[in-house]
């Protein structure tokens, strides 16, 4: 039951004034004598803890932490939440709390209830203005954390156990100590195994391979697996472009529409940098100072919005924002329209960092889109940092900003990164937010000398990632987190959390384990089997996670959904994908039909393409048109223009025959005329919808050849509507699923196509879960995967796959 409301508020104070007599003010010219008694000082307790109990409890209790905020006690206030300190002593004005309150910052809170009355929210700003004491004879509570701008390089603490003898494991060891407990034992081989390959290469391991591993006696097998994984640049790369592609908003195949520049790509130079391992500091200086055709512009570029939009996302102000976010830990998205109301930055300083890569030097400033007359010219974030270009030429401001965000002073920049990779590869950060690098980390030494140690060895990624997993702190069982993420007061490291595989992991698992592949297409050739963060996004990568990228991404939601739950359920890609890779593991694949016509319509002008095909030897034709990522695929007004048949009797129109499948046909009369065509075709056409399937019986009426010419309707293409289509003509029932083949080849080798029901129930269990099946699991599974007289049966092994990949013991990282 919720506390009853208690206010009490404190009695008015008494002023008492005595003035002397006139004439003795007059002739001493001394001020007349006052005595005042000041007001007390608010009572934590009897006045702010009565509001809390009544108003926060229910979201910011010591056991619910929405957001990782506790009200409950006067030490879990001070301490803040994800978002770093709520309560900022003697300044209400920068804190969080009061800020949402009073609702300058979204959402305001109490969430979903009615606002705080006025008197209790001059009750909260009083008590923070005098201190936050948390009594009125207690002194002003402690300003938060502030983050050293340098990299502090402490000593390391001695040895607590003997085998925690590395840094970074004296550091844990020693904090595990003061928690009580003793030295932990380690997680087993295989799980090791597991957990490594699927950081450093997002794979699971071979069963062969893992296999061998277990059966190693040699003491340093561990080191020397992480070194090996390390060591093929390839796969490392394919792994780690996810991370990167959601840091830096890059979406191969995804346009983010403007009517004034283009989104550009930075794949392939983010691909080169990862497998050459690229020193950090000069991968930062690349993406803020792009300078050959080959660098990546495209960061700097960013996603330009189609129509009017606000000055706080123009390309040189997401530039601002992205490169503190991802570089320096620093938000600055509420001051790119005004002065923060929860730090001490302001519009000002987001404006003169997007001075370094705007196109003008002097950037006018705009509060909240209204002009203002003021100016921001180039200048850093930190002061002490700062320096002056050489010249106004953009040229020369990039560099400038380049070389300050790698000065060796800056300590920012390694801190960030390292913070980052281990959140990454144990669940939950040094500092909790990783966005928010000015939070108090729950170990400020071992990040820093992780940091440190990043930038003595060059800025060295590899380096830095076999510090952290060689570790015995990486190498200790997972624990489970439930509820949200804790305080940093109230963290404890007990080791890496348990963790979900991303999409990503989730498809290249399933395409290893089955030899089913995504399919990489670009245009309208032919594609090629790939490691899934070459193919855009589909329901089901969606439903696990795989974010948009047209915000800067950091850490993906990995919380269950019902979306989730229904794609992995009775979804239509795993099921298909499954029962493709089912019958790949069988050798019962087939592979699908070419087609005798392709054609992409896409972009601003979205031309139109004549075809005339030989169709002597076809007895049926398949005309489909499929949605390849428009931006409104149901306003799309598709159309077969001129399409005729010529045969003995001369010309047919297609359209006066009877369909002997018609999905998608779309209702109009007259000619047809198509947005680039010069004139309306005069022809017989077909009107159909985004996306469609005919299908005629041409079978004994001596056709020969087919004609027309395809494209679309619509008068808005390139205003409001952004067309991305295929049309295909197929003389062959064709796979829906595959409408354009890939080429042989995939990213490993094809699984071996197993004959014994006990051999590919031993597949699917060690490639899946690292580990044999039990008994009971081995019965279970055998008789799924056999069907009527003995014979291996595809949809008994696509129902075992599905149970397996439905265990937790796949879909997450013990």
């Amino acid at each position: 039951m919720p506390f009853a409301r208690i206010r009490r508020f404190a009695l008015p104070a008494l002023a008492c004034v005595v003035w002397t007599s006139a004439l003795v003010h007059a002739t001493t010219g001394a001020p007349p004598p006052q005595t005042r008694r000041a007001a007390p000082l608010v009572d934590f307790d009897r006045q702010v803890r009565p509001i809390i109990e009544e108003r926060c409890l229910e979201c910011h209790s010591a056991e619910k932490r929405k957001g990782g905020l506790s009200l409950a006690t006067y030490a879990d206030a001070l301490d803040g939440g994800r978002n770093g300190a709520a309560i900022r002593p003697g300044a209400s004005a920068r804190s969080l709390i009061l800020q949402r309150i009073l609702g300058r910052v979204e959402p305001q809170m109490p969430k979903d209830e009615d606002p705080l009355p006025p008197e209790e929210i001059a009750v909260i700003r009083r008590w923070i203005d005098e201190g936050a004491r948390e009594t009125p004879a207690s002194p002003p509570a402690p300003p938060p954390w502030e983050a050293p701008l340098g990299l502090t390089r402490g000593a390391v603490p001695p040895v607590t156990w003997a085998a925690w003898s590395s840094p970074v494991d004296r550091f844990v060891a020693a904090r595990l100590a003061t928690q009580g407990q003793d030295d932990p034992a380690l997680v087993g081989d295989a799980l090791f195994a597991r957990r490594a390959y699927l950081d450093l290469w997002g794979l699971l391991p071979p069963p062969d391979a893992l296999q061998a591993f277990v059966k190693d006696p040699a003491p340093d097998k561990r080191e020397r697996l992480l070194t090996t994984l390390l060591a093929d640049n390839q796969r490392y790369a394919e792994h780690w472009m996810s991370f990167w592609n959601d840091l830096l908003r890059n979406e191969d195949g995804v346009t983010y529409y403007s009517e004034t520049a283009s989104r550009k790509s930075i794949t392939t130079w983010l691909k080169a940098a990862l497998e050459s391992n690229l020193p950090y500091d000069r991968f930062v200086a690349k993406l803020l100072n792009p300078q050959s055709p080959g660098d990546p512009d495209g960061f700097l570029i960013g996603v330009n919005w189609r129509g009017e939009t606000s000055a706080a996302v123009t390309p040189w102000m997401q530039a601002s924002q992205n490169s503190a976010q991802i570089f320096l830990g620093v938000n600055l998205k509420c001051n790119a329209c005004h002065d923060s109301f929860v730090s001490h930055w302001k519009l000002k300083d987001a404006y003169a960092l997007a001075s370094y890569f705007s196109p003008e030097a002097r950037l006018q400033l705009f509060r909240c889109d209204r002009a203002l007359d003021q100016y921001a010219e180039p200048g850093f974030l930190y002061p002490q940092l700062s320096r002056v270009p050489s010249s106004a030429s953009l040229e020369a401001r990039r560099a400038t900003a380049a070389a300050i965000f790698t000065d060796a002073r800056n300590g920012r920049l390694a801190r960030t990164l390292v913070n980052r990779l281990w959140q990454r590869l144990l669940g939950y950060g040094i500092v909790a937010n990783v966005d928010e690098m000015d939070g108090k980390p729950w170990d400020p030494g071992l990040l820093d000398w992780l940091a440190a140690d990043f930038a003595d060895h060059g800025y060295d990624v590899k380096h830095a990632m076999l510090t952290i997993m060689s570790s015995r702190a990486y190498q200790l069982p997972a624990v489970a987190r439930t509820g949200e993420l804790p305080a940093p007061r109230d963290y404890r490291f007990m080791g890496p959390e348990v963790r979900r595989l991303s999409a990503e992991q989730f498809a290249d698992a399933l395409g290893a384990l089955t030899g089913e592949w995504s399919v990489a297409q670009q245009g309208d050739a032919p594609g090629a089997y790939a490691r899934e963060f070459r193919v855009g996004a589909t329901n089901l990568t969606r439903a696990l996670g795989r974010p948009i990228r047209d915000q800067v991404t950091s850490t993906r939601v990995t919380q269950s959904t019902t979306l989730q739950e229904l794609e992995l359920v009775n979804g239509v890609t795993l099921t298909t994908w499954l029962s493709h890779g089912a019958r790949r593991m069988l050798g019962e694949w087939k592979p699908a039909p070419a087609s005798v016509f392709t054609k992409s319509v896409a972009g601003r002008f979205a031309s139109t393409a004549a075809f005339d095909l030989d169709v002597s030897k076809a007895s049926k034709l398949w005309f489909i048109v499929e949605e390849n990522g428009s931006s409104a695929p149901e306003r799309i007004q598709a159309a077969w223009a001129d399409v005729e048949l010529i045969g003995p009797a001369g010309t047919t129109p297609v359209s006066s025959l009877k369909p002997v499948e018609a999905a998608g046909l779309r209702a109009g009369q007259g000619p047809i005329a198509l947005a680039a065509a010069k004139e309306p075709l005069a022809g017989g056409g077909i009107r159909v919808n985004t996306p469609s399937r005919l299908v005629y019986d041409i079978a004994g009426q001596g056709f020969t050849r087919l004609r027309g010419t395809v494209g679309i309707e619509n008068t808005d293409v390139g205003a409001t509507l952004q067309p991305q289509i295929r049309f295909f003509i197929f003389d062959a029932e064709p796979d829906m699923e595959r409408l354009i083949p890939p080429t042989p080849g995939s990213p490993l080798a094809q699984p071996p196509q197993l004959k014994d029901a006990s051999a590919l129930v031993d597949r699917v269990f060690w490639y899946a879960l690292s580990r044999a099946p039990s008994a009971e699991e081995r019965r279970i599974a055998e008789e799924a995967v056999t069907g009527p007289g003995g014979q291996l049966s595809a949809a008994g092994l696509a129902d075992l796959l599905w149970a397996v990949v439905m265990k937790p013991e796949f879909q997450l990282i013990y």
